[in-house]
């Protein structure tokens, strides 16, 4: 019975093995990643239904978290970015720090820096409003591995200790690191996935300076009253939407409605002090928010500013365009809208 159907599948593959050969192929090339990204447009998200505060204030607006969509490219993704004239093609170095790094490396580093812009975001809005707002402990994530570091630490590794002395201060690792000699080996303990791990970090001459080259992150535990609780799902990631967050968390604990009733999107990060940072893709983010029919699209000062105006004249968009520098100042801008 078993040779029988053996010889079975034989006969039709033989019979048919030109059209198997062209499917494989088809499907490969269709999905074979290539070593580009494809921003091909963006949308918005309301950030309220992210936001879980107790007994915090309603809005009659909203505000929104502008984003890019990007696609990993394939043969068929990069075609059509070749002809549609709003899909941009970008290398895949451009996405990364080095060549060595993998998507997991850019997925948890951005995942570190939405993590942060979270942070900050609250930081800011419960100290704006005069809530309770403490930092309880402080934490250092490796977030970015040179090409020329010789290691075995991995990016989103937690440094616990450097040769068995507690590390709390990045400034206080640099100041060890400088008494050492170039070919040292110096070991780390770091927390990787809840488990505590050994490693080692060689020290060497880069830039004309003794490094282990590594990039760290600080990152905090906090006590907020009241409590808050932001959700957001796996393939979010990134700084871009810190002052939009911070806005929106403020505008939970205050009872002044800062929407005025308005649809506002936009983008931009921001620091433990509310500085507004730049960010890319401003075009994709800006066109979102009117096919999202946004009022108001709020976007850091500078050349981040300049891009949107260009681009809003360019199309003949009709929301209105607000470059702000901090926190303070979108609050500002905001208190002079009207519905």
């Amino acid at each position: 019975m078993i040779n029988k159907v053996y010889e079975k599948i034989k006969e039709i593959i033989k019979k048919n093995y030109l059209y198997f050969i062209v499917y494989i192929t088809a499907i490969i090339a269709i999905t074979y990643p290539l070593p580009y990204y494809i921003y091909n447009g963006g949308g918005i998200i309301n950030v309220d239904n992210r936001i879980k505060i107790e007994n915090s204030y309603k809005s009659k607006g909203s505000f929104n978290l502008s984003y890019v969509s990007e696609l990993k490219a394939t043969l068929p993704t990069y075609l059509l970015a070749q002809i549609l004239p709003d899909w941009d093609i970008i290398k895949m170095e451009e996405m990364t720090l080095n060549e060595e790094e993998s998507d997991e490396d850019i997925y948890t580093r951005d995942r570190f820096f939405l993590e942060d812009a979270n942070k900050n975001a609250i930081q800011t809005a419960y100290q704006r409003a005069g809530k309770t707002f403490n930092i309880t402990e402080k934490k250092n994530y490796i977030i970015y591995i040179d090409s020329q570091a010789k290691t075995n630490a991995k990016i989103g590794d937690q440094l616990l200790k450097v040769d068995n002395q507690s590390i709390t201060n990045i400034s206080d690792l640099t100041l060890y690191i400088a008494q050492k000699k170039i070919g040292e080996e110096l070991q780390l303990l770091v927390k990787r996935k809840n488990k505590k791990v050994t490693c080692y970090a060689q020290i060497l001459e880069i830039d004309n300076s003794k490094k282990i080259g590594f990039s760290f992150q600080e990152n905090y535990e906090y006590e907020t009253n009241p409590n808050v609780e932001l959700t957001f799902s796996k393939n979010e990631s990134g700084p871009s939407g810190g002052l939009l967050l911070s806005l929106a968390i403020y505008n939970h604990l205050v009872e002044e409605d800062i929407t005025k009733g308005l649809k506002i999107a936009g983008t931009g990060t921001i620091d433990q002090n509310g500085n507004v940072g730049s960010i890319g893709g401003v075009k994709y983010k800006l066109k979102g928010a009117v096919k999202n029919n946004a009022d108001i699209f709020l976007v850091p000062s500078g050349e981040n500013y300049q891009e949107a105006i260009a681009h809003q004249q360019q199309h003949k968009y009709k929301i209105k365009i607000i470059g702000v520098s901090t926190f303070e100042e979108a609050l500002q801008e905001l208190q002079k809208m009207s519905k």
